[in-house]
Formats: C-alpha cells, sequence, structure tokens
C-alpha cells in the first residue's frame, strides 16, 4: 500500500494530463476531482482511473480542452452537448448553467449528452448545494454495457448512477450518489488491483452463477495492465433486484435517451449522459420550515438503536464526511497494483522520473 498527501497526488495527475496534450488548466481540474473522490472514499471514481482516462484520450474517445456546446437554451431549460470532452470540464459548465437558471426561475432542467467520464456525481449535487440548490441526476454510461438487468445473466445497462443533493443552513449538504448496480465498475477495477474485494455476489457469469471474482467481469489480467470489461463472460449484478433495474433503466432512458447520448449499447463510442433538475428551496419553502424539519429528522435517523456490530446509523453523506476529514490529515491510501499502473501510464505520456519520486516524497 501506498499512501499520498493529496496535495502530492493532485500535482502528479496533474502533471500526467498536461503530458497528454490537456492544458494546465484542465489538467489540474481532472487531478482535482480525481483526488476529491478519493479523499471521500470513492476510489471506484478517484486516480485509479487515469490509465482508463488516458486510453480513452488515445483512442480518441476523450478529446482534450473542449468546449461545451449550449444546444437548446431557454429560461428554464438547457441542452448541453459535451463534444466529448473531458467530464471534468463540461459537467461543471451545464451544472452551472442549471444554477443559474433556477436561481432566476427557482426550477430549471439541463440535459447534457456525450460527456466524457464526469466522475463522482456527488460532486456535481455538492455543487448545487454550496449555491443552496437542491439537485436530482440521473446519469447513463453509453458505450459501457456492464450490468445484467433482473433475471438475466447479458450485460444490457450501465451501471446508471443516480444522485440527490440537498443543501442545509450552515451544515454539510445531504448527498445521495450510487451506482443502480451492487457495485460500481470502479470498484471492480478497485478490486482487481489488490484493493477492497467486491461484495459476495456482486458478479453473476453467463452460466447463472453468483461470484465476487472480477476475472468473471474482465476476463484473464495481468496485476497492472489493462482492464477489459468486454472480454469476461459475466456481468455485475443491478441492486435490489428487480427495484435497482428499474431504476437504471429510467436512468438509461432519461440520461441517455433523452439527452441524446443514446441509452447504452455494445460497440459504441463511451459517453455519459446526464439529466439534472434544480431547485430552489427558497421558492418552494415559504414557510421557512425545510432547514428545521431536516435537521429534526436527521437527528431522529440517526438516533436509531443500531443493530449488533453497528456503531451508528448513518444518513448519506456521514461515511464521506468522516473520510474526508481522515485522508486529508493521513493522505490517500493506493494499492500496490493501483499505484504502479498510475505510474506506468505516466511514464506511458512522458512524466519525469523526479515527478514519480516527488509524488511519493
Amino acid at each position: 500500500m501506498v499512501i499520498i498527501k493529496v496535495e502530492n497526488l493532485i500535482d502528479f495527475v496533474a502533471d500526467v494530463f498536461a503530458h497528454a496534450e490537456s492544458s494546465q488548466e484542465e489538467a489540474r481540474r481532472i487531478a482535482s476531482y480525481l483526488a476529491t473522490a478519493n479523499l471521500t472514499g470513492h476510489d471506484s471514481h478517484g486516480v485509479i482511473r487515469v490509465p482508463v482516462y488516458i486510453r480513452w484520450k488515445k483512442m480518441g474517445s476523450v478529446v482534450p480542452n473542449q468546449s461545451a456546446e449550449v444546444v437548446v437554451d431557454t429560461p428554464s431549460l438547457a441542452v448541453v452537448d459535451g463534444k466529448f470532452g473531458y467530464g471534468q470540464t463540461v459537467a461543471p459548465v451545464a451544472v452551472q448553467i442549471g444554477i443559474d437558471k433556477c436561481k432566476k426561475a427557482g426550477l430549471a432542467a439541463v440535459a447534457l449528452r456525450n460527456a466524457g467520464h464526469i466522475g463522482r456525481v456527488g460532486d456535481w449535487a455538492e455543487m448545487a448545494a454550496a449555491e443552496g440548490l437542491v439537485s436530482v441526476h440521473f446519469v447513463n454510461a453509453a458505450g459501457s454495457l456492464l450490468v445484467a438487468p433482473f433475471g438475466g445473466v447479458e450485460k444490457r445497462l450501465s451501471t446508471a448512477p443516480y444522485c440527490v443533493g440537498i443543501p442545509r443552513h450552515d451544515e454539510d449538504p445531504i448527498v445521495l450518489d450510487f451506482a443502480t448496480s451492487i457495485v460500481a465498475e470502479g470498484k471492480c477495477l478497485v478490486a482487481s488491483r489488490g484493493g477492497k474485494k467486491l461484495p459476495d455476489g456482486a458478479l453473476i457469469d453467463s452460466d447463472g452463477t453468483l461470484s465476487d471474482d472480477p476475472h468473471v467481469l474482465y476476463g484473464p489480467y495481468t496485476p497492472d495492465g489493462p482492464r477489459d470489461h468486454t472480454a469476461g463472460t459475466g456481468a455485475i449484478r443491478a441492486f435490489g433486484e428487480h427495484k435497482g433495474s428499474g431504476l437504471a433503466f429510467i436512468c438509461e432512458l432519461l440520461g441517455g435517451a433523452l439527452t441524446g447520448t443514446g441509452a447504452t449499447a455494445a460497440n459504441r463510442r463511451f459517453a455519459n449522459g446526464m439529466l439534472a433538475f434544480y431547485i430552489d428551496p427558497k421558492v418552494v419553502d415559504v414557510s421557512n420550515v425545510f432547514d428545521g424539519e431536516m435537521a429534526r429528522y436527521v437527528d431522529f435517523i440517526r438516533a436509531t438503536k443500531p443493530v449488533a456490530g453497528i456503531e451508528q446509523v448513518l444518513v448519506p453523506g456521514d461515511p464521506e464526511r468522516k473520510t474526508r476529514v481522515e485522508r486529508s490529515r493521513n493522505g490517500v491510501p493506493l494499492p500496490d497494483d493501483t499505484w504502479a499502473a498510475i505510474v506506468n501510464t505516466a511514464r506511458e505520456v512522458g512524466v519525469s522520473e523526479i515527478s514519480i519520486q516527488r509524488a511519493t516524497s
């Protein structure tokens, strides 16, 4: 295990993307968002993605330094085409448009299509919450067939994230952010590189056998080599049986089909689509009871008697807050295989050995 200070990690990852044709501003933006995912404990959406992003860039699936284009613009709704730019570049543009429209109208919707991987969707909910807005996000990953629908064994869905962010006065926001599969694909990636094991039965093989072995998804691989989810014989399972599968289906239709990104299919270019709604609670909450009622209900939930082995019942965002404090203080832990894959990618794009050594100093 390698432990790296977050500032060093951001500097190093920014150096990687700067050597891969991104501007200094874009490189640092990508690095900051990826490292923030690690800080919050979402390693599946953190710097483990560096080799994948660079591979997509070399394939032409993602385009450095791209500018998002607004193709539909009404007082309360916009459609934004990311033109396959890095998600960390085009997604904040789309979210800011939603924020600005919502502040004027009280309610807004923004469809983002053809974005590169937008990372941890919670980042965009937090961005809206910082402006005092509630947001709801339906996301799909076209070209990323990974998940078997309930009752099936073949890949037909992306991990189709769903996210809700709710601001609180003088408190961190409530952020619910999850893949509609039992695990995100990135967690399979983490497990395959020596990180946390997958839950039992997170995967299903073509014969219906349940598994926690990442080889079911990726097929054969070497410790620091690439992972190809099209090479495995199995799929990730949707969470919650028919309920998770149904929510994933809706994310495909709203985040994918409606935005113009397209619902997930085989043999097509990767892109994230996101349909997001923004609500100004000040407009809705005319009696000014929302924040107080939230505080009461959060306390009510946390005061639940826990089952054996559980210290306290939590609300969405609690684990992330705890991990952010701990990792900000002590550094970001990365399994050796993960770090080796990132270093190999850095060398491929021309990052110096001095920069590599400085990252772990």
